[in-house]
C-alpha cells in the first residue's frame, strides 16, 4: 500500500503510515490505528503505574500490603506472594462472552473481579517498596529495573550497586544522581556518561577519572570545568571547591550548567545503530521513532524502554526480551510471540487483550492466567472451538465498539480505552514522560487521582541542614524534612545517610519525588524534530554550513548547539 495520511481521533492532527506499517499491520492482522502515535504512547502510559505506591490490604488474607493500587480502586487486590501461589484458581473467575455488550465494558467489569498482585515484582529480597523490578535485593523506592543491591530512589536501573537517586543508569556502582550513565563508578551528578570513574558534574564524557564539572571529554584525568590540574594542585582544588559542603554544590553546579549549554550536542544517541532514528539506543537496526532500547532489536517502531532481542515490533513500553510481532504493549514479552494489546504479559504467545498472564498461547481477554491455553475470558475451550469465537468476538468489536465519554470509539485494533484504567493520570508513566494539569488530563477524559493529605508534617526545615553533612548526626534520620519546593515532608534513611556520609555529600533539600522531576527534566522528550546540522566550521565533508539532515530529540526552538555525527565527532570524540 501507499502511504496515508490519517487524521488522529483523539487531538485532530494528522499523522502518516507509511508503506512497511501497513505491512507490519497486515502480518498479525490488525486494522491501522486512529490514534497517532503519541496518542498511542499516553495512552498505553496511563495504564502503567510505576512509582506511586498504597497501604492495602489483602484481600484474600487481611495482611497489610504495599500496593500499586489505591485502597479505592475497587480492585481485588492480593499480596503478590500469596497471588503466586496455589491458594487460588483464576481459571474459577472464568466468564462466558456476551455478545450483548461491547468487549471493553466485559473487560472492565471481568478486570474488577479477578485478583491482582499487589506489586509486579519478580526474584527480590527486601524490595517492598519497588515496582516492575526483578532480580533485586535490598531496594527502596526502585521502579523499572532490574539486577541490582543497595538501591534507594531509582528507576531504570539496570545492574547496579550502591546506587541512589539516579534514572537511566547501567551496569554501575556506587553512582550518585545521575542520568544516562553506563559502566561507570563514584560517578555524583553527571549525565550522558561512559567508563567514568571518581567524577563529579560531567557531561558526554567518556573513560574520564578524577574529574570535576567537565563537558566532552574523552579520557582525561584530573580536570576541572575542562581545565588540566596536576594532581596535587587538583586536591587543593576539590578542598577550595568545598564540594563537600550544599552552598559548594551549588556553586559547582552554576558553572557546570553554564558550561554546558556550550557543549556541542550529538544529534542523538545511537550506538551501533543502522538505519535508525531515535535516541540512547545500542544495537539497532531498521528501526524507527524508539528510544531508550538496550540491544539486539530490528524492524520496530515506536519502542520505548526496549529490551534485548525485540523484533517486528510496534507501539511498546518496557517490552522485549527474546520476542517478536509485539504491538501495543507494556511490560511485555520475554520469550515471546505475537503478543497484541497485552499489559505485564511474560512468556506468552498468539496473546490478545490479556493483563498479567504468564506461559500462555492462544488466550484472549485474559486475567492472571499461568502456563494456560485456548482461554477467553479465563474460560477455557477446546482449540476449535477457540478458532470458532475469536473471529467473532472481534468482529462483535467491529460491530458494537466502545465508546468513551469523549466520544472516541474503541474497536478491534485499538489499546484499551484509558477511562478504565484503575490509575488516575497523575499516578503513572503518563505524568513522569507527558505532564499535564489535572484540568487538562479531565479535559482529555483521563482519570485523576487527588492525593490525600499527608499523613505526616515537617519536624525539621531544611534551611536548618548543616552545609556538610560532617556536621549532622545519624539522629537526622529520625526527623520529618520539609520538602523545599513542594514543603511535603520526607526522611533521610540510614542506608542513604550512609551512603552521603562515604562519599561526603551534603543531605538533600528536597523530597524523593521532586528529586526524582528534577532527573526526568535533564532528559529529552520522546519526540523527533526533522533539523539540519548547525556546524559552520570546514569539516572533509563540507565547508561552511554542513547540509547534514536528521531526525533528533532536540526541538528546533531550543538553545543547544546540535551537530550530525560526522561533525561531532570531528569536534568532540
Amino acid at each position: 500500500m501507499q502511504q496515508e495520511i490519517k487524521t488522529c481521533q483523539n487531538c485532530k492532527q494528522d499523522f502518516v503510515i507509511e508503506p512497511e506499517d501497513f505491512d507490519f499491520y497486515e502480518k498479525i492482522k490488525v486494522p491501522a490505528p486512529t490514534f497517532c502515535p503519541d496518542c498511542r504512547m499516553r495512552r498505553r502510559f496511563v495504564w502503567r503505574n510505576e512509582r506511586t505506591l498504597y497501604r492495602n490490604v489483602c484481600a484474600k488474607t487481611g495482611k497489610k500490603i504495599i500496593s500499586g493500587f489505591a485502597p479505592d480502586s475497587g480492585l481485588k487486590v492480593y499480596d503478590r506472594e500469596t497471588w503466586w501461589s496455589d491458594d487460588w484458581d483464576p481459571m474459577a473467575y472464568g466468564t462466558d462472552y456476551d455478545f450483548s455488550k461491547s468487549f471493553f465494558k466485559q473487560w472492565k467489569e471481568f478486570f474488577e473481579q479477578v485478583p491482582h498482585p499487589s506489586v509486579f515484582n519478580t526474584l527480590t529480597v527486601n524490595c517492598d517498596y519497588t515496582q516492575y523490578t526483578g532480580n533485586m535485593k535490598d531496594a527502596y523506592l526502585v521502579s523499572a529495573s532490574w539486577g541490582g543491591e543497595n538501591l534507594a530512589y531509582a528507576a531504570r536501573v539496570h545492574f547496579c550497586r550502591d546506587t541512589f537517586d539516579a534514572f537511566a543508569v547501567y551496569n554501575s556502582e556506587l553512582c550518585y544522581e545521575d542520568v544516562n550513565v553506563f559502566k561507570s563508578s563514584r560517578t555524583h551528578f553527571s549525565q550522558n556518561c561512559e567508563s567514568c570513574v571518581d567524577g563529579i558534574f560531567l557531561y558526554d564524557c567518556r573513560g574520564c577519572t578524577n574529574c570535576i564539572g567537565c563537558t566532552g571529554l574523552r579520557n582525561k584525568s584530573y580536570h576541572i570545568f575542562n581545565q588540566p590540574y596536576p594532581k596535587e594542585e587538583y586536591q587543593n582544588k576539590i578542598r577550595e571547591l568545598k564540594i563537600n559542603t550544599y552552598a559548594g554544590i551549588r556553586n559547582v553546579r552554576e558553572k557546570f550548567e553554564a558550561l554546558k549549554q556550550q557543549q556541542i550536542r550529538k544529534y542523538a544517541t545511537l550506538i551501533k545503530c543502522e538505519r535508525s532514528t531515535g535516541d540512547n539506543m545500542q544495537n539497532v537496526a531498521d528501526s524507527k521513532n524508539c528510544f531508550d532500547i538496550s540491544g539486539d532489536t530490528q524492524n520496530c517502531k515506536f519502542i520505548q524502554n526496549g529490551a534485548d532481542r525485540l523484533t517486528d515490533s510496534y507501539d511498546g513500553y518496557g517490552v522485549g526480551a527474546s520476542v517478536d510481532l509485539l504491538y501495543e504493549a507494556f511490560d511485555s514479552g520475554v520469550e515471546g510471540s505475537r503478543q497484541l494489546f497485552c499489559m505485564t504479559v511474560y512468556g506468552c504467545h498468539d496473546a490478545t487483550y490479556s493483563f498479567n498472564c504468564h506461559g500462555c498461547g492462544n488466550i484472549f481477554g485474559c486475567i492472571g492466567l499461568r502456563n494456560k491455553e485456548y482461554c477467553i475470558f479465563n474460560k477455557q475451550y477446546s482449540k476449535e472451538d477457540y478458532e470458532v469465537l475469536v473471529p467473532k468476538i472481534k468482529k462483535h468489536m467491529e460491530e458494537m465498539p466502545y465508546i468513551d465519554k469523549n466520544g472516541r470509539t474503541h474497536k478491534y485494533g485499538e489499546f484499551f480505552p484509558t477511562e478504565l484504567s484503575p490509575f488516575g493520570y497523575n499516578e503513572t508513566a503518563a505524568q513522569d514522560f507527558m505532564p499535564v494539569s489535572k484540568e487538562v488530563a479531565q479535559t482529555m477524559g483521563f482519570n485523576w487521582r487527588d492525593t490525600k493529605a499527608p499523613e505526616h508534617q515537617p519536624t525539621f526545615f531544611v534551611q536548618n541542614l548543616p552545609d556538610a553533612i560532617e556536621d549532622s548526626s545519624i539522629e537526622i534520620t529520625k526527623e520529618n524534612l520539609g520538602c523545599l519546593v513542594c514543603g511535603k515532608a520526607y526522611r533521610i534513611i540510614a542506608k542513604e545517610y550512609q551512603f552521603l556520609t562515604q562519599f561526603h555529600l551534603p543531605l538533600p533539600r528536597l523530597c524523593p519525588e521532586c528529586r526524582h522531576q528534577a532527573r526526568l527534566k535533564l532528559r529529552n522528550p520522546l519526540k523527533l524534530w526533522h533539523r539540519q546540522c548547525m556546524c559552520d566550521k570546514n569539516h572533509p565533508h563540507h565547508s561552511g554550513k554542513c547540509p547534514n539532515e536528521f531526525e533528533t530529540s532536540y526541538a528546533s526552538d531550543r538553545p543547544e548547539i546540535v551537530y550530525c555525527e560526522q561533525c561531532y565527532n570531528a569536534e568532540v570524540a
